[in-house]
């Protein structure tokens, strides 16, 4: 895949004084955020998984014991009279006396009677290369959660910053509707004042208050809307959701917004750089067969009747194993077989969503430039179309233009304002969107 780099500078304007706040509460809802929490467990337990893989290479030691009853079951029969009572009687007859006495066979129980057996065992393992390919899974399965970490936490951010510019664009619709209904208030004077002399008719005066009743609606409205984007970010922040939120006064000043075009940073490119990874340790998990499996042991105890414990009772018992699977049905192969299938796979799955990555860069910075192109042209109706309501005003007050014309020129006006505000602040959002597709806000800043 061909890879390039590109720069665009365009001189933006933009508060500081705002942007510092919003970097405060980035960091708020990188700390407070209910989800990034929920990833913070799931890293921690991938961590535990790899402690626990690591500990497999370790010495187990355990305590077992056991303790037998038994009465019946197999014998075994020792002729212990038919071979020692001859003897016996031969050398009583040679000492005349009766000191070596007759004895009869002897029946044994296989089973132990009244005995215990207890001992300290310690295992380990010498070779098994299933627990070396498992601990590097572990660790790669870690890497991967911290990538999905951070590829949340930068959704969040990119969240937080647009929820933001959306709280700031209702708090400026409100502040346009409120200063709409001053000159419609103004209008309403003046057309009353009017109708009083006899200048203007009645419809005249009614539409100049319905003009006042609307744009109280739209600031109510407004202020609902207002509520709404209010809650939304509270709830990014995992904060009660009709807290206030602090916005400093709007300074603007010319920045330069800096991005570059390249996807090799992203953490989901990483993230299947990783599993590329696991599938080659998954490889050679399903070729690990290939080689035997060592381990030793050694028994520390005492074993005994009667619960009987002294020097003899005691012992130790050392043992090494080794096991080397020669067939297994042609299970080994296929599972060879599935994880190349499963590294082809994810070979492929790179290579498009490297595609979809910088497609995904391209139409963020096509959609910023069409959003910017729209500001600027909004910008200019609204400047123009504020000059054409304010000599409408006076040329209406002068009774040169009749009430319909002003109010053509004052709904005008008040749609390039508004257009004017949605634009500046959907250019702001086109910015957060470049950045979480370049990848480029800093997440370790603190």
């Amino acid at each position: 895949m061909q890879k390039f780099l590109c720069t665009l500078l365009i001189f933006w304007a933009f508060p500081v004084q705002s942007q510092q706040a919003l970097e405060a509460y980035i960091r708020l809802g990188l700390e407070n955020n209910e989800v990034l929490k929920q990833q913070d467990f799931n890293l921690q337990k991938s961590i535990y998984a790899l402690k626990e893989a690591n500990g497999l290479f370790l010495p187990k030691i355990s305590l077992e014991g056991n303790y037998f009853l038994a009465g019946g079951g197999r014998t075994v029969d020792f002729p212990a009279g038919d071979i020692l009572n001859p003897v016996y009687s031969t050398l009583n007859q040679l000492t005349e006396s009766n000191i070596f006495p007759m004895i009869e066979n002897q029946r044994i129980l296989l089973n132990p009677d009244n005995f215990y057996d207890v001992r300290v065992r310690t295992s380990m393992p010498l070779f098994k290369a299933e627990l070396f390919y498992n601990r590097r899974i572990k660790s790669e399965m870690v890497s991967m959660q911290q990538l999905e970490r951070a590829i949340y936490q930068r959704e969040l951010v990119k969240d937080i910053k647009t929820a933001y510019y959306n709280y700031l664009k209702s708090l400026e619709a409100i502040k346009i509707f409120e200063t709409a209904l001053q000159s419609v208030e103004e209008n309403r004077r003046i057309n009353a004042a009017l109708f009083q002399n006899n200048q203007v008719n009645r419809g005249v005066l009614i539409r100049a208050e319905n003009e006042v009743i609307r744009f109280q609606t739209q600031i109510d409205a407004a202020i609902q809307e207002s509520y709404s984007a209010q809650s939304y970010f509270n709830f990014l922040l995992n904060r009660k959701l009709d807290e206030s939120i602090y916005v400093d006064e709007m300074e603007p000043i010319i920045e330069n917004f800096e991005y570059s075009e390249n996807s090799s940073d992203r953490e989901e490119l990483h993230q299947l750089d990783l599993s590329n990874q696991i599938n080659e340790h998954l490889l050679g998990l399903s070729k690990s067969y290939l080689l035997p499996q060592l381990s030793a042991f050694i028994d520390l105890g005492s074993q005994g009747f009667d619960w009987e414990y002294n020097n003899k009772t005691q012992y130790y018992f050392f043992g090494a194993a080794i096991q080397w699977n020669i067939f297994a049905g042609g299970q080994n192969k296929y599972r060879k077989k599935q994880a190349k299938m499963d590294q082809t796979i994810t070979y492929s799955q790179r290579d498009n969503v490297a595609e979809q990555l910088l497609l995904q860069q391209k139409v963020s910075i096509y959609n910023f430039k069409a959003a910017y192109s729209k500001y600027n042209g909004a910008a200019k109706q609204a400047e123009s179309s504020e000059r054409a309501y304010k000599d409408a005003s006076k040329r209406y007050k002068a009774a040169q233009i009749l009430f319909i014309e002003l109010l053509d020129d004052q709904n005008q006006w008040i749609s390039a304002q508004l257009q004017e505000n949605i634009s500046l602040y959907e250019c702001l959002i086109k910015v957060a969107e470049i950045e979480r597709a370049n990848a480029s806000f800093n997440l370790n800043t603190n």
